[in-house]
C-alpha cells in the first residue's frame, strides 16, 4: 500500500492499484537507497548515492509495466513490435525533481529479439530522458537531433552488450505522454532495433549518481488499445 518503504537492494512491491510494480533496483552501489510507495508511484526518500559520473549510476528506482528479471505485472506477455497490439500501447508519466544531486529522470523501454520474461534483454534499451542534472551523459555518443512527442531530443547511441538508444530532451519537462512506438519507430529507422523484436517492459524512474532524495514519480500509466493517455 501507499506509505510502504522499500530499502532492500532489489526490493519491490505491487503499486496500490495493482497494475504496476515499484522497485528499488539499487544495482550499481552498496550505499543506502530507500523509496516510499505513493498512490501515483513512488518517491526516493533516502539516497546516499556517490558514484563516479563517468560510469554507471547507483541504480534505477522505478515503476514499470511488463517483466523485469521474471517479476511480471499481472497478465503481461511480451508484445511483438510488428503487431497491432503494440500499436495501441501508450504511456504517461509525471515527475518532480529536487534541486540537488546528479541524476537523470528517464523512461526505460526494453526490447528483446525473443519474448523474454527473465534475465537481461539483449535487443535494445530505449531511454527517454525527461530531465537530467549534473555531469552524467548517456551511453555512447550523440548521433542526431529529432523532434518527437512534442519536444526536441538529442539522440545518443552506444552498445554495452545490447543497443542503448537515448533520447535526451533539449528542454526539461515534468510530464510526458506518448505511444510507445513513437521512439521505437525512430530507433528502428536508424537500424538500432527491429520490428520483429518484442516489448518486454516500460519503466519510468531515475538514475542517481550523487544524491537523489526527493526524486518522485507522481503518476504513471500504460494503456493498451486506446488513445494516448493525458
Amino acid at each position: 500500500p501507499a506509505g510502504t518503504v522499500i530499502c532492500e537492494q532489489y526490493g519491490s512491491a505491487t503499486s496500490p492499484d495493482g497494475r504496476y510494480i515499484v522497485q528499488n533496483n539499487r544495482w550499481g552501489s552498496t550505499t543506502e537507497q530507500c523509496i516510499t510507495i505513493t498512490n501515483g508511484g513512488f518517491q526516493v526518500t533516502r539516497s546516499a548515492a556517490d558514484v563516479p559520473t563517468n560510469g554507471a549510476p547507483a541504480g534505477y528506482p522505478s515503476i514499470y509495466w511488463g517483466c523485469h528479471y521474471g517479476n511480471c505485472t499481472p497478465g503481461f506477455s511480451p508484445i511483438q513490435l510488428s503487431s497491432s497490439a503494440y500499436a495501441g500501447v501508450s504511456t504517461s508519466v509525471s515527475m518532480t525533481y529536487p534541486s540537488a544531486g546528479q541524476w537523470n529522470a528517464a523512461y526505460d523501454i526494453w526490447l528483446d529479439p525473443t519474448p523474454r520474461t527473465t534475465g537481461q534483454n539483449t535487443g535494445a534499451e530505449i531511454m527517454v530522458w525527461l530531465n537530467h542534472q549534473g555531469l552524467p551523459q548517456p551511453v555512447g555518443s550523440r548521433v542526431a537531433t529529432v523532434t518527437l512527442a512534442g519536444g526536441t531530443w538529442d539522440v545518443w547511441f552506444g552498445n554495452i552488450g545490447w543497443n542503448v538508444v537515448s533520447y535526451v530532451r533539449t528542454s526539461a519537462t515534468g510530464s510526458l505522454s506518448f505511444p510507445a512506438s513513437t521512439f521505437s519507430n525512430d530507433a528502428i529507422a536508424r537500424g538500432y532495433a527491429s520490428r520483429a523484436w518484442y516489448l518486454t517492459s516500460i519503466q519510468a524512474g531515475f538514475e542517481p549518481w550523487t544524491g537523489g532524495a526527493g526524486l518522485a514519480v507522481t503518476s504513471f500509466s500504460v494503456s493498451t488499445g486506446g488513445p494516448t493517455p493525458t
